[in-house]
């Protein structure tokens, strides 16, 4: 028996009812027979795909594959900036790196100016512009308070604080810094400087409200609050606020004689400033340190390094709070600041650690757009007219301008 004998050729019945061959339509079918039709004439061999690039077929994926016989321009990841790039050193250049050249992305917002006065390896932790002052005051972990003239951009006063800086405000004429285990208090007219005792660990946040100085602390000292009373030292301790079981790092005054605290155990507390009682505890408000909060109308604001930013609203009878909305990202985020755009908008600001500050409009969170810079930004302060104020990791301070709806931004500053 021969072997072509064995082979039996199967019998396909031609049916106007069979599907036509797709290979055939290409021209490039090899079999025959075939089961499904051939029909009519060969269709013409398509021309070949005008891709820019052809990937080699493997074990990687294409996005994984290199390019072969030509080079296109890869897909932009607007949503980071090269880190290459920020440090100067990116070779691949604006068209062919992946990844973005610019410290801004959005509109309606552009830089200003950068100022440069503390340590590279400092962080800005505190930023201040006192009400009809013509001057900026910046604070950072190694303990420097730089004042800056709000024209020139310029140096006009370095003050030597004593201690790492955990946060920086103003009140008035005076000018407070958050230390460890103290809170020093300097007049801007008069020059007087005092020491305000009562704070245990470093003291990371600072707020006023009702004539009172809400000091940040340690589980140890609580959140402490001091009394503005007359004589050569204006302040005299009031209270210790015990409760948090970590230490207190972001407190806000709110209306109605409320005030917030936030810690790194992740609760939260709501504190009668009339008698000084916490009337409410939110347990787990966040799964890490709440990091700043924020009060916008009748709500509360807060962020955490948790990935999230948590609105609260009081919705009971009883006027306690509970969160009503959540904004998750997929980083921790670090500082939240309000402010209101050209066009009288309420703005939120708010600061993640890859590097960025993300601007959203309120009540939707939408996002309008991102600001970028070389660390961390631990503080944001927004000023008169549109200006914002960032300070970051690296201890450079940068000053932004908010735009009006439909204005054309000035592009970002370069390197």
């Amino acid at each position: 028996m021969s072997i072509h004998e064995q082979i039996r050729v199967p019998h396909v019945k031609p049916s106007s009812s069979r599907s036509v061959c797709r290979f055939w339509q290409q021209g490039i079918c090899n079999r025959n027979p075939c089961k499904f039709a051939h029909g009519g004439e060969l269709p013409p061999r398509p021309p070949p795909p005008r891709s820019s690039h052809v990937y080699l077929r493997g074990s990687r994926s294409e996005s994984q594959s290199k390019p072969v016989g030509g080079s296109a321009a890869p897909k932009k990841h607007e949503e980071k900036v090269c880190r290459d790039w920020k440090s100067g050193n990116c070779s691949r250049g604006d068209d062919k790196c992946r990844f973005l050249h610019s410290w801004s992305r959005g509109e309606g917002f552009s830089m200003l100016a950068r100022l440069e006065g503390h340590s590279n390896t400092a962080v800005v932790s505190g930023i201040a512009l006192p009400s009809g002052s013509d001057k900026l005051f910046t604070g950072s972990s190694d303990g420097v308070v730089q004042a800056w003239d709000c024209t020139s951009g310029k140096i006009v006063g370095t003050l030597n604080a004593g201690g790492k800086i955990g946060c920086l405000i103003t009140e008035g004429e005076w000018l407070f810094v958050g230390l460890p285990n103290v809170v020093k208090a300097w007049n801007l007219q008069t020059g007087v400087d005092c020491s305000l005792t009562g704070s245990t660990g470093q003291v990371y946040a600072l707020e006023v409200g009702m004539g009172y100085l809400f000091a940040g602390g340690s589980p140890d000292g609580g959140s402490s609050s001091t009394g503005e009373q007359q004589g050569s030292n204006p302040f005299q301790p009031a209270a210790a606020l015990n409760g948090h079981t970590s230490a207190v790092i972001s407190i806000e005054v709110g209306g109605g004689g409320k005030l917030f605290s936030g810690s790194m155990d992740g609760t939260i507390k709501l504190w009668d400033i009339s008698t000084l009682q916490c009337v409410q505890t939110i347990e787990k408000g966040h799964d890490n340190a709440v990091m700043s909060l924020l009060c916008y109308s009748d709500f509360l604001l807060s962020c955490s390094l948790d990935q999230k930013i948590k609105v609260w609203a009081a919705t009971g009878e009883d006027g306690r709070f509970e969160a009503v909305y959540t904004h998750e990202e997929g980083d921790g985020a670090i500082s939240m600041c309000g402010v209101e755009d050209m066009d009288g908008k309420p703005v939120l600001l708010c600061s993640w650690n890859d590097d960025s500050v993300g601007l959203y409009e309120l009540p939707s969170f939408a996002e309008k757009g991102r600001m970028y810079a070389k660390g961390e930004v631990r503080s944001i302060k927004g000023g008169p007219g549109g200006l914002v104020f960032t300070g970051d990791a690296t201890g450079l301070v940068t000053v932004w301008k908010l735009a009006a709806a439909g204005a054309t931004s000035g592009a970002a500053m370069a390197e």
